[in-house]
């Protein structure tokens, strides 16, 4: 069973139909969604500032969400993807958007609906991804707008699958 915790008097709240892997850990000032799905190694840390996580959300294996005391928050929106091994840090992750595997997101990075993160990236603080953008490297940079309904459709394939996949554990 994940390790669910309460601190500073906040205990997370997490939605209905959502799988948490057995070695998840789920800290503090901490809201899912329905139907997410938290992988294996995966720690939502909101101990010292709020972490909200929409609707269909499925952070990876080994991922790491945190934030800055009394600075940064985390948003992340509904169909949004988090890849294996990501670090996102007081960042906002809209809707759609995708995370590709060994990611990092900084403070007050915004990751706008349907962008993409190529895996590896590393997304510096304050950085504003424009919606249906593809943005790679380290630092990250912009490479190109990606189809609206291409990326659309690549985004909720990998969400749809991981709902799926999360079944096989229930």
């Amino acid at each position: 069973m994940a390790l669910i915790k309460s601190v500073r008097g906040f205990t997370p709240v997490i939605g209905n139909n959502c799988f948490l892997a057995d070695n998840a850990t789920l800290i503090g000032d901490l809201v899912i969604g329905d139907d997410c799905s938290i992988w294996f190694n995966t720690v939502l840390r909101g101990d010292v500032n709020s972490i909200r996580i929409g609707n269909r959300v499925n952070i990876q294996d080994g991922s790491v969400l945190h934030t800055l005391y009394q600075k940064s928050t985390i948003e992340i929106g509904d169909d949004v993807s988090i890849g294996h091994n990501v670090t996102v840090h007081g960042a906002t992750i809209k809707d759609g958007a995708l995370v590709g595997m060994g990611a990092v997101i900084l403070d007050d990075a915004v990751v706008g609906e349907g962008a993409i993160v190529a895996a590896g990236s590393v997304v510096l603080s304050k950085t504003v991804i424009e919606p249906g953008s593809l943005w790679a490297g380290a630092p990250a940079k912009f490479i190109k707008m990606v189809d609206p309904e291409q990326s659309k459709e690549i985004n909720q394939k990998i969400a749809k699958n991981y709902l799926m996949y999360s079944e096989w554990y229930k």
